[in-house]
């Protein structure tokens, strides 16, 4: 049975999920950390999905598009990765 992406992350995968989303820059780890601790406990494999195709990206891209200087486009448009990258976005 495919995954429709609504089931939510064991508790393992999300933190598998969150090792691998360790980054370089101080400023993208704090939207990352930031994101875990608000949306960490109900990640979907949707979540997980666009947090993934993020996470392919070079530290400063990255920060671009958290930062909204860019948006996402190309194979980066999709809107796992644009639901993500708005909770990312998110101020507290």
């Amino acid at each position: 049975m495919a995954d429709s992406g609504e089931t939510l992350l064991t508790e393992r995968e999300t933190s598998v999920l969150r090792w691998r989303c360790r980054r370089g820059l101080v400023e993208n780890d704090l939207f990352i950390e930031r994101f875990f601790n608000t949306h960490g406990a109900q990640l979907s494999h949707a979540q997980a999905r666009g947090l993934a195709q993020l996470m392919d990206l070079s530290d400063n891209d990255l920060l671009d598009l958290l930062l909204v200087r860019t948006e996402p486009s190309g194979e980066l448009d999709t809107e796992e990765v644009r639901g993500v990258l708005a909770q990312m976005r998110q101020r507290p």
